[in-house]
């Protein structure tokens, strides 16, 4: 489990600090070396595995997220390359600095969300993937296995049944009930 949840930390990371560069030097940050993307990574590898320890709520997300852009922020800075095009970061002055925030904030705020819903997605795409898995093999089973199988009756609801039905997401109001 802690492996599983390691990759999974290493992966977001990686993606989380590239986003972070991408949209850093977008907004007009300037580019940083690679030993400066690959010391942002760690911590926020550690972040994240100490972080889906378990399921987090939007406010813990976004307050997470916005500190790991605001830090992001900080040590690209502290580690941009020298400019080559001769405008410096932050030489806009004070609209340069609301627009660097802005950005971040809204980063931070998608982040936050796509981290709460991806969960989800996950979870769902699991069970899917594994129930086709369920499904294949019966389907490739050797015909004396399948007809063992069906031959006993069984009042029990499959495994693939049951894994389909979970990852279903039923929304909107209940069905109506005809009154007699």
């Amino acid at each position: 489990m802690h492996a599983f949840r390691l990759v999974r930390a290493a992966v977001f990371a990686v993606v989380c600090v590239t986003a972070s560069l991408v949209m850093h030097v977008l907004a007009g940050g300037s580019p940083v070396g690679p030993g400066v993307l690959g010391w942002a990574v760690l911590p926020t590898a550690a972040g994240a595995f100490v972080l889906a320890r378990r399921r987090r709520g939007f406010g813990m997300l976004l307050g997470a997220s916005f500190a790991a852009q605001y830090g992001m922020h900080l040590w690209f800075t502290s580690g941009a390359l020298p400019p080559s095009t001769g405008h410096e970061h932050g030489a806009g002055g004070l609209s340069t600095g609301l627009f660097m925030v802005l950005v971040h904030a809204v980063m931070a705020l998608l982040s936050a969300h796509w981290l709460e819903r991806g969960e989800r997605g996950l979870t769902t795409l699991l069970f899917l993937l594994f129930a086709s898995l369920l499904t294949l093999l019966r389907w490739h089973a050797p015909v004396a296995c399948r007809l063992t199988l069906s031959a006993a009756p069984d009042n029990r609801v499959s495994p693939v049944a049951r894994l389909l039905a979970a990852a279903v997401s039923r929304r909107g109001p209940p069905a109506p009930s005809h009154a007699v």
